[in-house]
């Protein structure tokens, strides 16, 4: 029996921002029954470019199934503040959403700031993987069953749940806990996009934090070597994608993709890139899904609500639910500051 594979999509549309436009694309995505849609985004300048992050969350309460994936940088940000902004979106969406994690190294994103000059990549990644690290500790700084809501008694919250996260890096201090109740995933799920021959640093953030590689590869051994590599790092639980361009004019093309899609190349499914996400992703829903399907490659409805659920990963336990730091009472609020050598840059 064939494996069924996982599908995801970007709905990037040079042009639109137009909350209706991205509603469309993602309910036809939704009618393809994909994993999740990606957005992207980015600190420069750039007419007619919605926010991700806010522009999924607008589309959290006309969606029911599909995954909401929004890029959202780590440089020039603070990691309290993104894993606020994410686990919202996971609260929005019923758990449906992810974390597409890139970085800023342009000089108009640094000067639109004006808080350091440009670092280096290697830097950059660096620095995410801490920003991703202190996100998942956040996350986790509340139990599971945390909240109370006794209207009896006056208490909202259990204090012996909320937990330190205590983090101090090279880039990031951060004492916690969260100021909002775990995220309905647990952790929403991390994607980093790839190249089959990438910078070490982002390769190692992806190997140690991410659930999901957005994959390029020139072809389908250079992609497979790549995933072999991948899971050798990260393990079997990492769910590999690899980015595949979409163009739907007419049913031949539709076709020769579904005869395409037929060899994986050893990854877990692909990321859809449109050439035109109106036209090619209800193109898709209409006649490559369905063929897709006949053949026991795709879905034929979503089984479980979460992303998590969707790509069969299992949600993470608060890694502080037994551990021994509990707020005192008296605690102060929950802060976020850089570091020294961070200030100093």
């Amino acid at each position: 029996m064939p494996r069924q594979l996982h599908f995801s999509a970007a709905l990037d549309s040079p042009g639109h921002v137009r909350a209706g436009h991205y509603t469309a694309l993602a309910l036809a995505a939704e009618r393809a029954t994909l994993d999740f849609v990606t957005l992207d985004d980015s600190f420069t300048a750039a007419p007619h470019r919605p926010d991700a992050l806010a522009a999924l969350a607008r589309l959290a309460p006309a969606t029911g199934r599909v995954g909401l994936v929004p890029a959202v940088t780590t440089t020039h940000t603070e990691p309290f503040h993104t894993s606020i902004s994410v686990n919202t979106l996971d609260w929005v969406s019923e758990g449906r959403a992810g974390w597409l994690v890139t970085v800023s190294g342009t000089e108009e994103e640094a000067r639109a700031f004006g808080r350091r000059p440009v670092a280096p990549p290697p830097e950059l990644w660096a620095e995410a993987a801490d920003a991703v690290e202190v996100a998942a500790r956040l996350w986790d700084s509340w139990e599971d069953d945390a909240e109370i809501r006794d209207v009896a008694t006056g208490r909202f919250v259990d204090r012996d749940k909320l937990h330190y996260t205590d983090f101090q890096g090279r880039y990031f201090s951060v004492r916690g806990p969260s100021i909002t109740p775990r995220p309905p995933q647990g952790r929403p799920v991390v994607v980093v996009a790839l190249n089959a021959d990438d910078l070490p640093e982002r390769t190692a953030l992806a190997t140690r934090y991410a659930d999901v590689v957005l994959l390029d590869a020139p072809g389908p051994e250079a992609a497979r070597a790549a995933a072999d590599r991948l899971r050798l790092q990260a393990g079997e639980q990492l769910r590999i994608l690899l980015r595949l361009g979409l163009a739907l004019p007419d049913a031949v093309a539709a076709d020769a993709l579904t005869e395409r899609i037929a060899g994986t190349g050893g990854v877990d499914g692909f990321h859809l890139v449109p050439a035109d996400p109106g036209r090619d992703l209800a193109a898709f829903a209409d006649r490559v899904a369905p063929a897709l399907r006949a053949r026991g490659l795709l879905r034929t409805a979503y089984t479980g609500r979460t992303l998590r659920d969707h790509l069969g990963l299992a949600r993470p336990a608060s890694r502080y639910a037994a551990g021994p730091d509990p707020v005192a009472a008296a605690a102060p609020a929950p802060a976020t500051t850089r570091s020294p050598a961070e200030v100093s840059r």
